[in-house]
């Protein structure tokens, strides 16, 4: 796309989510003229995916099966009153598969790697130097950025993936360990295992801010790997962050920051799971509902993704009173509110994790889950 052309659309950010739009743009409308723009010399950024198959509706699956590498047909729970193994389908994969997809996808002249994006405007990017690209919109998915204007609680994480010299022994994921000590919120360590011999494990802290200790938590995995057994290991990849937890209702407020009407993508525009803050299933969504539009003009474009937004966050009001309420239990109790809720019946805890409860599941989840600490704080 040529300086000063002024058709087709611009995608600043090529993460999880821009990827995924540009990727869905190619493949269902061709005819539209797109360009992607990332600052860094890759695609998808450099972490493992992981996803409940039923969060993605069907009619969208071939946006995303081709990207998966792995596949289990359910997952454990540890905590210190209870085990247990559940049924659910869950794929993953790692972020070169969104590079490899977004390079087969586009056109070497459909995308940009190095660019740093210095100013977005409804049909405009500036680049550095003051180059100016055009077209009839813009879209925004260049990460998080600024969050403060909503209501958060944080996920926050370190992960390693490492290569054993023998089997590990893990046949299904681990969703969640709590079994390790409670420091400043409900704490609990995932294990994906990527082949016989390669393990991701990811230590995980629900809290309330969003400062990260990369080297403290860092030797708590090293301290629960020795507590396994796994010796030896090979560190092959490390990633970290903190990803947001939805508390407040208004997302409105991220979206008249900013100044020019921009349509957004991924965290930026306040898509993500509420509970877990993962921007899977929404990038999925958000990547079809493009490919839908019949006008992508800029101001179109953020009319029509901030409704989905709204809408979006009106019918998961009960998943972020659900984190209000573990939020406000102590930090050191907040794991008895989650095996609480991992004692409740498997199906239910499958449509909670799917976004699909209805009125009498939130009924039982309401009395099944032990918030009795929180209501105390209260």
């Amino acid at each position: 796309m040529a300086t000063g052309k002024r058709d087709g659309l611009l995608i600043a950010g090529g993460g999880l989510a821009g990827s995924l739009a540009a990727i869905a743009m190619a493949k269902r409308r061709p005819e539209v003229p797109i360009l992607l723009v990332e600052e860094s010399d890759r695609f998808g950024g450099d972490h493992v995916t992981s996803f409940f198959d039923a969060e993605i509706d069907e009619a969208q699956r071939w946006l995303l099966d081709p990207l998966v590498t792995h596949h289990w047909p359910g997952y454990y729970v540890a905590f210190p009153e209870q085990s247990r193994k559940l049924k659910a389908e869950i794929g993953s994969f790692g972020s070169e598969r969104i590079d490899q997809a977004v390079r087969a996808a586009l056109k070497p002249d459909q995308y940009r790697l190095n660019t740093k994006v210095v100013a977005i405007r409804e049909n405009e990017l500036v680049l550095p130097g003051g180059e100016k690209i055009r077209a009839d919109g813009v879209i925004d998915s260049r990460g998080a950025a600024n969050l403060s204007t909503l209501d958060l609680g944080w996920r926050k994480s370190v992960a390693r993936e490492y290569h054993f010299p023998r089997p590990h022994r893990v046949d299904l994921p681990v969703l969640a360990d709590a079994t390790v000590d409670q420091l400043e919120g409900y704490r609990f360590v995932q294990c994906l295992p990527l082949s016989e011999d390669r393990l991701l494990v990811e230590d995980n802290v629900y809290a309330d801010t969003a400062d990260l200790d990369i080297a403290a938590i860092g030797a708590r995995l090293d301290a629960y790997l020795l507590k396994r057994g796994w010796r030896d290991g090979v560190l092959e990849r490390e990633q970290s962050g903190a990803l947001p937890i939805a508390l407040g209702d208004d997302v409105q407020p991220l979206w008249r920051s900013g100044g020019a009407r921009v349509a957004r993508l991924g965290a930026r525009g306040g898509f993500f799971n509420p509970v877990t803050g993962h921007a899977i299933a929404d990038a999925v969504r958000t990547a079809a509902l493009l490919t839908e539009q019949r006008d992508f003009d800029g101001a179109l474009l953020h009319d029509a993704f901030e409704a989905e937004v709204g809408q979006m966050w009106r019918k998961r009001e009960f998943y972020r009173s659900f984190n209000s309420l573990l939020f406000q239990t102590p930090a050191w109790d907040r794991h008895k509110v989650m095996a609480s809720f991992y004692r409740l019946d498997q199906a239910l805890i499958a449509r909670f994790h799917a976004g699909q409860l209805g009125v009498i599941d939130r009924m039982h989840v309401q009395s099944g889950v032990n918030f009795k600490a929180a209501r105390a704080a209260r």
